[in-house]
C-alpha cells in the first residue's frame, strides 16, 4: 500500500530528485494542482519531462527545447501514461509548478500546494491508468495532509494556463474519490 513516509516522499514509486525546488514558508499543505504536459509537445513516452525537472534538458534535442531548457522548474509527482507515478520533489518541499498563481484569494500556490503532473496535453483524452493512479495517488495525499481543495493549473492561473485541458475528465476524477 502507498504511503507518505516523514522525508514527504511516497513509497513505491520512482523518485528522481529535482533541483528546482526550496522550503516552503509554511508547512501547511491545502491544495493538489493538476496539470498535464508531454515534451516534445503532444509526444508521449519520452524523458525530457525528467531532464526538464532535473535541468539535464539539451537544447539541442528539438527545437522547442531550445525555448524552454534554461526553465528551472518542477512538480512533486508526474503520472505517466502507463499510471506509473514519479516524484520529483518531497512533499515536505516546494516545487514550482504553479507560478503566479492564486486560489481563493490566497496568491503563490507553490507555498501551500503539491502539483501533480500528468502526462498528456490538453487534445488528447488521458488514460484510464492514469486515472486510477491519480486517484489512488489522492487519497493517500488527502490521508497524509489537510488538503481542502483541488484545481487545475488553468484555474489558478487562468491568464497563462489551460492545462490540465479539456480533455480531462474532472468528473471522473472527483467521482472516483467519493
Amino acid at each position: 500500500m502507498m504511503q507518505i513516509d516523514t522525508e514527504g516522499l511516497l513509497s513505491g514509486c520512482e523518485y528522481i530528485p529535482s533541483p528546482n525546488c526550496d522550503d516552503r514558508p509554511s508547512s501547511e499543505i491545502k491544495l493538489l494542482v493538476i496539470h498535464n504536459i508531454s515534451l516534445p509537445p503532444d509526444e508521449f513516452g519520452g524523458n525530457g519531462v525528467q531532464q526538464l525537472f532535473t535541468n539535464t534538458l539539451d537544447a539541442n534535442e528539438h527545437p522547442y527545447y531550445a525555448i524552454i531548457a534554461n526553465f528551472k522548474v518542477s512538480a512533486h509527482f508526474y503520472v505517466r501514461r502507463d499510471g506509473r507515478i514519479i516524484q520529483f520533489v518531497s512533499c515536505l518541499k516546494r516545487a514550482w509548478h504553479a507560478g503566479e498563481s492564486c486560489w481563493q484569494g490566497s496568491i503563490r500556490c507553490n507555498d501551500y500546494s503539491l502539483g501533480i503532473e500528468l502526462e498528456g496535453t490538453d487534445t488528447v483524452p488521458f488514460t484510464d491508468a492514469q486515472y486510477a493512479a491519480l486517484q489512488t495517488l489522492t487519497q493517500v495525499l488527502r490521508a497524509a495532509y489537510s488538503i481542502g481543495g483541488i484545481a487545475g493549473h488553468s484555474d489558478i492561473a487562468p491568464q497563462r494556463k489551460t492545462d490540465p485541458g479539456s480533455c480531462f475528465d474532472w468528473t471522473r476524477y472527483l467521482t472516483s474519490l467519493s
